[in-house]
Parts: structure tokens; C-alpha cells; sequence
């Protein structure tokens, strides 16, 4: 049955990836110990079959339709939450910082990920987290890491707008730990553990607003623009925080240091590389979490986001009841600091996520039509969204409609 259990996950792994539909979330290497997670001609993480034999759990391939997000993914609904029509489950939400200032500077925002990991690690109630951090060897990359401490914590805080697939990584979701994660890794890190045997202590899940992962390519080419050429090394390379927002810097090994702005490096660089299957994510938010993070922008008169440096602070959302008396018990000990949070206030200073969500209907309409493949999404209320704005949703069927038949005519093209 192993042969035939590998071919059969072979097969459903192949369709997700052939239509473009795989997050590189990596979900999928804990059901077969002979995949791995590799980057592919375009710069992103996909599965790939690696050197060990193949090693399928019973049934991977009806667990991988279950639990990977280029399938389907469902709205959590976790007792006791209040559900946002853009943000998600809630059972509390909070405007938030790392008490710690070296904490608090280091973070993408408001450091509270870093402060909780390290809080929790330290004082036993983990025993680790899976998190991700630049490559000592080479830093322009970005690999998983195993956290057990502050100073552990503190290497790894702050944004990687890169490929990394958390969930492949050795003991991610072992009892008694935790996991950092993108959306989509923390959504196949829950349906996995859903479908598991309780045993010890469920990992801790923690998420962050996310706008999608650019290809590995688009980051080597800003190193490359700033002036840092491919064969040069790197002593260290971040995307943000060390300040709020922080910026894009990177230290090459002969001493220089080139670096340039937030909105320069994600508005013109890296944003514009990410990947199909986050054009169309339904949950950009973390729905699936124990404990959310974003940034809490302040914004122009606009509504939208400024980015002149500051202290940061970060929006945390209690996803589930678990989630909510961990932030309890930080903030009564001194770990985070802060004050409850309006959702709309949130809403309101996160507008791609808002818009995003409100028109993803169409797009997913507009790729069908054109005759993409797309996964199921239940739960997230799409069509009551949709039907908010149906003119733009209209727009935006029209425009992934063109974009994917373009898309689809390059492929063939270039047979």
C-alpha cells in the first residue's frame, strides 16, 4: 500500500501544483517523508520528491484534499468568537507592544510575536517555536528555525518576504510546542491537527496579516538594484523592523550597507511578485490561529497607511479561548503592553486586506472562467461581500479573466 499511497499523493500534489494553486506552505511533506520543499524555476517553495524513500501515511492523499490550502480552506468558527466580515473569529482584540524596547524595536511592528515566543519558551509553557529567520550562510534566503529562547526569539523577529515553508520543518507540530506562521500554514498546521489523535499538549498556533509571498528572484534583485551583486556575500539581510516600519537592508560581508524604504522595497519590488495562489487567498488574516498579529498603521487623511518610522504597535487578535488567556496572562505579567481594540478601527487602517477580501469573489469567478482551477473556500462570507459592490466585483472577474488567459496563452506558448 506505501507504493500506492505515494503515487496517489503524488498525483493530488502535482494537480495543485500544475494549476498554480500551492502556497508552499509545506503541509504536505508531514504526510510523506520522502517529500520535500525546494524552490522551483519561478522562486517559490513547492514539494518536490526529495532522496528519502517515499513514506506515505495511510490515506495521504484524502488527508492532503482535506488539509492543503491549494484545495480547499474553511472560516474557523471557534467558541465564544465574534466574527468580523473581513477580519475573522474574535474573541478579543487588542492594540498592543513588547513591554521590552529591544523587543518592541527589533519586531516587524510591535514585537508582540517576538515577546510572546520568547516569554513562552523561557518560562516552560513551550518547549519551542517553529519560526523562520535569514540563513546564516547565505542571508538573501529565508529558512525555518527552531526557537527555544529570548535571544532565539529576538533572532528571528521581524517580516521575511520570501519563501519558507514552516510547516516541512522537523517537529513543527510536535505536542507541546508552537508554530509562527503565515495564514495559509497556520489553516493546513489547524486541519492537520484537527484531524489528529490528541496527545500532550496542541501546539500554539500564531499568525500575522499577510499580503502574500513574492518569489526568492524578486529579493535577489533588489539586492542586486541596491547595488550588492549575486556573488557578493552577505552578512545579514532583514525586510523590516530595527524601527517601524524599519527598512529593507541588507549588510554585505566586505562592509557596505545598502538598505531602502519599506514602501520603496514592498510598493515597487516585492509585492509585485508574489505568488497566483495569494491573489486569491480568502484569509490573508490568519483565521486559523490562536493569536493574530498586524500592523496597526497610522494613517493619511485618506485612510491609508503612512510609513514614517515611529514605535510600533501591532493589532492582536484572539482567534480562539486558548489564544485569549495566553494574551491575559502577558499582559498581567508586564510582556505586552496595551488597550482594547475597535475591529473596524482595524479594518479601517488595513485596506488591502479589506479589499482583497470584499472583491475575491470575482476574481475566483473571472479565473474559473478562464479556466483556472481554483480551491473551495467556505465560510468567509464571499458573496455577501461581492454583492456589497457588485460593479467592482464585476471589474475585478473582468480583469482576472484576462489575466489568466494571458497567462494560460504564455504557458502555451512557451512549449
Amino acid at each position: 500500500m506505501g507504493r500506492a499511497d505515494a503515487e496517489a499523493l503524488d498525483r493530488a500534489v502535482a494537480r495543485v501544483v500544475d494549476t498554480a494553486n500551492c502556497s508552499g506552505c509545506g503541509a504536505c511533506t508531514q504526510l510523506d517523508a520522502g517529500l520535500a520543499m525546494a524552490l522551483d524555476a519561478e522562486g517559490y517553495a513547492r514539494p518536490v520528491r526529495g532522496t528519502a524513500a517515499p513514506a506515505p501515511v495511510p490515506g495521504a492523499a484524502a488527508t492532503f484534499d482535506r488539509i492543503c490550502p491549494g484545495r480547499r480552506v474553511a472560516s474557523p468558527r471557534p467558541p465564544g468568537a465574534e466574527v468580523h466580515p473581513t477580519l475573522g473569529p474574535v474573541v478579543s482584540a487588542w492594540e498592543a507592544w513588547a513591554s521590552d524596547p529591544e523587543i518592541r524595536h527589533r519586531g516587524s511592528s510591535g514585537g508582540t510575536l517576538t515577546a510572546l515566543v520568547a516569554w513562552l519558551t523561557e518560562n516552560g509553557e513551550q518547549a519551542s517555536f517553529t519560526g523562520a529567520r535569514a540563513a546564516a550562510a547565505e542571508p538573501r534566503r529565508t529558512v525555518s528555525v527552531t526557537i527555544t529562547s529570548r535571544d532565539e526569539a529576538l533572532a528571528s523577529a521581524g517580516s521575511r518576504y520570501a519563501p519558507v515553508a514552516s510547516v516541512a520543518a522537523p517537529g513543527a507540530l510536535a505536542p507541546g510546542t508552537g508554530l509562527v506562521g503565515k495564514p495559509c500554514e497556520v489553516s493546513a498546521a489547524r486541519a492537520l491537527l484537527d484531524g489528529a489523535p490528541a496527545t500532550g499538549s496542541t501546539p500554539l498556533l500564531l499568525s500575522f496579516f499577510c499580503a502574500g509571498t513574492p518569489s526568492q528572484h524578486a529579493t535577489d534583485a533588489l539586492v542586486r538594484e541596491l547595488g550588492v551583486p549575486d556573488d557578493a556575500g552577505l552578512r545579514d539581510l532583514w525586510y523590516r523592523g530595527r524601527g517601524w516600519p524599519g527598512h529593507f537592508t541588507a549588510e554585505a560581508a566586505d562592509g557596505r550597507t545598502v538598505r531602502t524604504t519599506y514602501d520603496e522595497s514592498w510598493g515597487r519590488h516585492l509585492g509585485k511578485a508574489t505568488q497566483w495562489r495569494c491573489k486569491i487567498c480568502p484569509d490573508g488574516v490568519g483565521e486559523s490561529s490562536d493569536v493574530t498579529a498586524a500592523d496597526f498603521w497610522h494613517t493619511d487623511a485618506k485612510g491609508y497607511p503612512v510609513f514614517t518610522e515611529g514605535d510600533g504597535t501591532s493589532a492582536l487578535l484572539a482567534r480562539t479561548p486558548r489564544g485569549h488567556e495566553v494574551l491575559q496572562r502577558a499582559f498581567a505579567a508586564g510582556v505586552l503592553t496595551g488597550r482594547a481594540l475597535d475591529l473596524d478601527a482595524l479594518a479601517g487602517v488595513q485596506p488591502l486586506q479589506v479589499s482583497r477580501r470584499s472583491t475575491l469573489l470575482g476574481r475566483l469567478v473571472g479565473a474559473r472562467l478562464a479556466g483556472r482551477p481554483v480551491p473551495r473556500y467556505t465560510g468567509f462570507g464571499l458573496a455577501r461581500l461581492a454583492l456589497g459592490d457588485w460593479r467592482e466585483t464585476a471589474r475585478t472577474a473582468k480583469g482576472s479573466f484576462r489575466r489568466v488567459q494571458r497567462a494560460r496563452r504564455g504557458a502555451v506558448g512557451a512549449r
